[in-house]
């Protein structure tokens, strides 16, 4: 059957093809012309004029390498523009949030960490936070533009299309639009310079991350369990993010393993959540008044110098920790789980224990192609997911995109 859509012109291709060499430039950095050709299959001359177009659009700069020993022409270098089109990204946690500016290739310009605390919470509260930092931060760095997108790491159920906020449990949010509140704050903060604005799950934006950037290049398979006051993953299958019907996919920290266990903020009893998040480990060590960053931190710091009850409260945590992880397998088949937040100094101090309880709980097939791994972004992989999801149109169309940015 003939297409009714017709062959791709010429302008059409040209523009996808813009788009793959800007996305090579920004996932792997600095890159020869001979590489680029290599990865892309194009030949020299294709490669040579989307160059000259990325140059032109101020994208990319492009220099010829001085000395070297070899014979012959030296490759020019491809390489994201230092002073090129940024993003603002910004992760929205329980007790902080951070902002920060990034640059095409993942340079980060500025970053900085605003604690959150009491009515700050408030939906409204982080709206008008983000637009203050945010315009701050713009403003100290002097780079006398605005961010060519926006995008926010949230630890709830996002719906994908439209950045709007089902349940944030942790931060007692429902229902909320937060992608038209920002996009309506930032308009009236700047009303001649719309922004485009877009809203993740922290653990599907930190899966895109590490998959990127961090510890899982190279794995088409891979989750990403983020675990700090709530629990969730993000899931690569074959190279493509899984979210289901509505973006929802991932909520791995509200699987009941006990529903006769301690309740949840997501309504439920026995989630898993309850058994490695923060509280749990908290609760474990005998801590029931004080919670919190410094607290965690405080019992970490004391497992670590030998005291026994906290090293038996890190491994209680790493116990549950384990049994989660064998029903990842068992369900997902990845290739490899990068363990993020409170979760990674569990592994860190008795990864052991962990995966002795893998290895008792999950399928022997599975299991022995698995690794257990640590992010390689540190704390940041949902904020430099944030900013993938930031970059996605201008990667998508760059000449398109930045057209409307100066429109």
């Amino acid at each position: 059957m003939v297409s009714q859509r017709g062959a791709a012109r010429p302008e059409e291709i040209r523009r996808h093809n813009l788009s793959l060499l800007l996305r090579e430039i920004h996932r792997h950095g600095e890159l020869t012309r001979a590489e680029l050709t290599a990865a892309l299959g194009l030949n020299r001359s294709t490669i040579g004029a989307l160059v000259s177009d990325l140059v032109q659009l101020g994208l990319v700069a492009e220099s010829v390498p001085a000395g070297g020993f070899r014979a012959g022409r030296p490759s020019h270098v491809v390489a994201p523009r230092p002073d090129g089109p940024y993003v603002l990204a910004v992760e929205v946690g329980v007790e902080r949030l951070i902002t920060a500016a990034i640059g095409i290739g993942g340079i980060v310009y500025a970053r900085e960490e605003h604690p959150i605390e009491g009515p700050q919470s408030r939906p409204e509260a982080i709206v008008a936070r983000i637009v203050s930092e945010g315009t701050q931060l713009i403003q100290r760095l002097g780079l006398g533009v605005q961010p060519v997108g926006v995008g926010v790491s949230v630890p709830g159920t996002v719906r994908a299309r439209d950045g709007f906020i089902e349940h944030a449990p942790n931060l007692d949010w429902r229902a909320i639009p937060f992608a038209s509140l920002l996009t309506a704050a930032m308009l009236r903060a700047s009303p001649h310079e719309p922004v485009e604005v877009s809203v993740g799950n922290d653990a599907d934006l930190g899966a895109v991350a590490e998959h990127q950037r961090g510890a899982a290049i190279g794995f088409d398979h891979m989750i990403y369990l983020n675990g700090s006051v709530g629990v969730g993953a993000g899931i690569i299958a074959e190279g493509h993010q899984l979210q289901g019907a509505g973006g929802y996919a991932g909520e791995i920290g509200h699987m009941t393993i006990n529903p006769d266990g301690p309740a949840c903020h997501c309504g439920s009893t026995g989630c898993i959540e309850t058994y490695i998040g923060e509280h749990a480990l908290l609760r474990a060590a005998g801590i029931l008044t004080t919670h919190g960053t410094e607290a965690v931190s405080d019992l970490f710091c004391a497992a670590e110098a030998g005291d026994e009850r906290a090293a038996e409260a890190v491994r209680t945590v790493a116990i549950w920790l384990g049994r989660g992880l064998a029903n990842l397998v068992n369900v997902f088949n990845p290739q490899a789980i990068v363990v993020g937040g409170t979760l990674a100094r569990v592994v860190g101090i008795d990864r052991a224990t962990v995966e002795t309880e893998l290895d008792r709980r999950a399928m022997a097939a599975s299991r022995s192609g698995v690794q257990v791994l640590l992010p390689g972004l540190k704390q940041d992989s949902a904020l430099f997911g944030a900013a993938e999801l930031a970059f996605q149109s201008l990667l998508a169309a760059p000449d398109a995109s930045l057209r409307a940015v100066a429109n």
